[in-house]
C-alpha cells in the first residue's frame, strides 16, 4: 500500500479545530510540526486527495493542503525500527515482538496499529505515569478517546476492577478488543462505540476518568467528565502541550476540579483534578 501524507497549513486559531478534523476523519494521529503545519495520512493519493477537498470544503480557502506520496516501504515490518519495552512507573509496555515470557512488573503488550497510542507519544506515556501515580486497587476508570485500549488495559493491569474505553473512531474498536484479550484482561475491560459527552455519565459515576485528547476537547468535555466521578473523584488529562498549561487550568477548576498532580514528558503536558 503506497501511504500518502497531506501537509495542512491553517491559521493559528483554527490549528486544534483542523487537527481535531483530521483525526476524525482518517482515523489516524496529526503531526503538528514546529513550523505549525499539521500532517496528517492517508492510505493512497486519491483518498488523500479526496481529503484535502473535504478540508477545502469544511473549512475554507484560508486553510491549504497538499497531498505528498510517502516512499512505498513495508512498515508492517518497518514500525518494529527501534522499539521496545518501555518502563513507565510500576507498569512496563512492549510490542509483542519484544515480549518476554516472564514479567517482573504489570505488562501491557501494545502494538503499532492504526488506533492511537503505543507508549511511544509523550501524552500516552503522562497519562500513564499519572495512572500509575493516583490509581487504587478496585478504583472503576472510564477512558475517553481509547484508541487503542492501551490506557483501559494499563488500569486494570495496575488494580483496577474493571475500565471502559469510549472511542468515537468505529474502526478503533477491533484493535482496541483485541489488544484487550492479547493481555487476558477482556473479562475487565470493555470498548464502546459513540460520544464520550453522552456516554460517559451513563457509565458513571467511577473513580477515575482518563481523557488523552486534544486541549479544545478536553476543555468540551469538562462537564461530561465531572458527571462521570464520584465526588473526590479523579480526572487524568492529557494531550497538551506545555504552552497550553495555563490555558486549561483556570477552565478545569471553572468546572470544579482542583489541581492534584502534574507531569511533563517530552513537551507534552498532563494533570490530575480533583472532582469538587
Amino acid at each position: 500500500m503506497s501511504w500518502c501524507a497531506v501537509d495542512v497549513r491553517s491559521p493559528g486559531d483554527s490549528r486544534e479545530a483542523v487537527a481535531s478534523w483530521l483525526v476524525g476523519r482518517t482515523g489516524q494521529a496529526v503531526e503538528e510540526r514546529e513550523d505549525g503545519t499539521l500532517v496528517g495520512f492517508s492510505e493512497d493519493e486519491a483518498s488523500a486527495e479526496r481529503l484535502v477537498k473535504a478540508l477545502h470544503a469544511a473549512f475554507g480557502s484560508g486553510v491549504a493542503g497538499r497531498a505528498r506520496p510517502l516512499p512505498d516501504v513495508d512498515w508492517s515490518a518497518r514500525w518494529k525500527d527501534g522499539l521496545g519495552p518501555r518502563s513507565i512507573g510500576r507498569l512496563t509496555v512492549t510490542p509483542s515482538w519484544t515480549a518476554r515470557a516472564l514479567q517482573e512488573s504489570p505488562t501491557v503488550i501494545i502494538d503499532p496499529e492504526s488506533a492511537f497510542g503505543t507508549g511511544e507519544h509523550g501524552s500516552t506515556r503522562a497519562a500513564l505515569t499519572l495512572l500509575d501515580r493516583h490509581l487504587h486497587a478496585g478504583d472503576r476508570v472510564i477512558d475517553l478517546g481509547s484508541g487503542s485500549g492501551i490506557l483501559a488495559i494499563a488500569a486494570v493491569k495496575l488494580g483496577a476492577s474493571q475500565a471502559t474505553g469510549i472511542e468515537i473512531d468505529d474502526e478503533a474498536d477491533p484493535i482496541a478488543t483485541a489488544n484487550a484479550r492479547r493481555n487476558g484482561v477482556e473479562e475487565r475491560v470493555r470498548f464502546v462505540t459513540g460520544d464520550a459527552a453522552a456516554l460517559a455519565p451513563l457509565l458513571g459515576p467511577v473513580d477515575i476518568v482518563i481523557s488523552n485528547i486534544l486541549p479544545s476537547v478536553n476543555i468540551a468535555l469538562l462537564p461530561a467528565i465531572h458527571a462521570s466521578l464520584r465526588p473526590g473523584g479523579l480526572a487524568i488529562f492529557a494531550g497538551m502541550e506545555v504552552p497550553e498549561r495555563d490555558l486549561f487550568l483556570p477552565a478545569m477548576g471553572d468546572a470544579g476540579f482542583e489541581p492534584a498532580d502534574e507531569v511533563v514528558d517530552d513537551a507534552w503536558w498532563g494533570v490530575v483534578g480533583r472532582r469538587r
